[in-house]
């Protein structure tokens, strides 16, 4: 002890904090002797704790980060922010409606479009579709589908009668570019025996590969005079207004000054409406697996704290003597402080480099694992998506690595100061 020593009239240099005295006995206190064991498998266990918990966290949170924006980029990009649609079946005056639109502030597009619930089927099978009709020139704008052809072409689709379809959908019709598929509408002509509905084959001008599971089996674009025509809308007339803005999570501000510019007999939409169910869900399952997965920071930093404390009561005749030798307090407690943060501070790291690495290889490693296994992970048909997508968002992570370090010094800071506490004379009395 510094104060004995003073008193018997030694002199006493007290190392400097974070010595390499104190580094050097904290780091052979890491490596376990055969005595040791139990206590090495203890720091052992709270060291993978701590960097399986961060990874995990890391890959999880980048992965929802990633659906949320996969999702959101498929679904605004093929639906709009907002759905002018009328009172009636129809909006009549579309193209004056749209002018109009067009002129507001932060709009960037407004597609008419008529669309309608249908019957496809063909020779290879039958299934139920959303037929939308467009102009080819608003149908090249809409990049999820113009960019994505897989076959066929979109050239000439205003003259012609064909059809663009998803690639589920081909596949479960068993068709191809050039075949022909048959729609069926159940609002047809109404007969005194009843109302018969509309059947109308068209020939497949091309087939499209949007990504997502639900767009590429249920989508089909037809032109829009076909589709006035198919639907018995009027030449002047359309079922919606499609519009997109500069930013889509300003789409509330538009609702008034677009509902003004659309003119009276127009409900407006927004995706928010359309899809809020769904997002909240994504939002709501996404916190809940950051509250389950920090439990496993929480149950590694405990493991540290045990292992500590173990550590203290079989170090203790050492501590004694250490104390007898003019080794102050806060020298024992920060011997003890480094041994608990090097398993910590390291198995962040560690979880840090491999959550990152993981997130930048998912797919690759996604298809291996389905190679190697022989089963199929990430269904599309289950999550929509046709990748796995992680979107890595640097606050994020770290936020986890922020909150790792701190666990993981806090849970040293108790067996620390247990182990500057303790007594020489009480330690070395029965030795």
């Amino acid at each position: 002890m510094a104060d004995v020593n003073a008193e018997q009239g030694l002199k006493v240099k007290a190392t400097r904090p974070f010595s390499p005295f104190e580094w050097m006995l904290s780091l052979r206190y890491l490596r376990a002797r055969r005595r040791e064991g139990f206590i090495s498998v203890i720091a052992g266990f709270s060291f993978i704790g701590i960097m399986l918990g961060v990874a995990t966290l890391i890959i999880v949170m980048s992965v929802m980060n990633g659906f949320r924006i996969e999702l959101l980029d498929k679904i605004l990009g093929l639906n709009g922010h907002m759905m002018v649609r009328g009172y009636e079946q129809s909006l009549d005056d579309f193209d004056q409606r749209a002018e109009a639109i067009r002129a507001v502030p932060g709009v960037t597009s407004v597609i008419p479009l008529v669309e309608g619930q249908v019957m496809a089927n063909s020779r290879g099978g039958a299934g139920g579709a959303l037929v939308r009709g467009l102009r080819e020139s608003d149908l090249n704008a809409l990049e999820p589908v113009s960019q994505n052809i897989r076959s066929g072409t979109l050239d000439g689709f205003d003259e012609g009668t064909g059809l663009a379809i998803g690639s589920r959908m081909a596949a479960s019709l068993g068709v191809w570019v050039g075949d022909t598929v048959t729609l069926l509408s159940p609002n047809g002509a109404v007969t005194p025996f009843g109302t018969t509905p509309r059947v109308r084959a068209y020939k497949v001008a091309a087939i499209f590969e949007v990504g997502m599971s639900e767009y590429d089996a249920s989508f089909v674009f037809m032109p829009l005079a076909e589709a006035q025509n198919f639907f018995k809308v009027s030449e002047g007339a359309v079922t919606a207004l499609e519009v997109k803005i500069q930013n889509p999570d300003e789409v509330r501000d538009f609702i008034v000054p677009v509902s003004q510019a659309a003119g009276q007999a127009a409900q407006i939409y927004t995706w928010e409406q359309l899809n809020q169910s769904f997002f909240n869900a994504l939002q709501v399952e996404r916190n809940v697996m950051f509250l389950i997965l920090t439990l496993i920071l929480l149950v590694a930093s405990l493991n540290i704290i045990s292992g500590l404390i173990m550590l203290v009561k079989d170090k203790g005749r050492d501590i004694a003597v250490l104390r007898t030798m003019g080794v102050t307090r806060g020298a024992v407690m920060r011997v003890f402080f480094i041994t608990g943060a090097s398993i910590g501070v390291v198995g962040t790291l560690a979880g840090f480099a491999i959550g990152v690495l993981f997130c930048l290889n998912i797919e690759s490693l996604r298809q291996g694992l389905s190679a190697l296994l022989g089963v199929e992970l990430f269904s599309p048909e289950i999550y929509f998506l046709t990748r796995m997508p992680a979107v890595v968002e640097p606050n994020e992570v770290m936020a986890v690595v922020g909150m790792s370090l701190f666990l993981s010094i806090v849970a040293t800071l108790y067996p620390s100061w247990r182990a500057a506490s303790l007594d020489p004379v009480e330690a070395l009395r029965y030795e």
